[in-house]
């Protein structure tokens, strides 16, 4: 279970009680969906295998007050990754290394407001 991992989290992670995609701005593709989110980095649950290491630009939408749909674009650098308890889902750990300062009050606004 990747909550159980050694590392000490800085900031409160929110779950996902809905779906959201989240895509490669790169190559506009499906890489998964959010597990969890804080407000310097995300947990995913992807559709495959991500590069151990790497650097990703991703797109997701998260409700604004009024609940419509938002664009963020984060870049984001791998932290650890393993397969999930699901066959072909993967777990992996990202932190956000470049986010807007427009992106990260929508995301700061998201994790404020009520859940579990």
């Amino acid at each position: 279970d990747p909550s159980m991992s050694a590392e000490h989290r800085r900031n409160p992670r929110k779950r996902a009680d809905v779906i959201i995609q989240v895509t490669n701005a790169v190559t506009g593709e499906t890489v998964g969906r959010i597990g969890n989110l804080s407000n310097d980095g995300m947990m995913l649950v992807a559709n495959r295998p991500v590069r151990e290491d790497a650097l990703y630009q991703f797109v997701f939408h998260l409700p604004d007050e009024r609940g419509h749909p938002l664009p963020l674009e984060v870049g984001v650098h791998e932290q650890w990754s393993e397969p999930a308890n699901v066959p072909g889902q993967f777990w992996a750990g990202f932190r956000f290394i470049d986010i807007g300062e427009h992106d990260q009050a929508t995301l700061n606004r998201w994790l404020e407001q009520g859940g579990d």
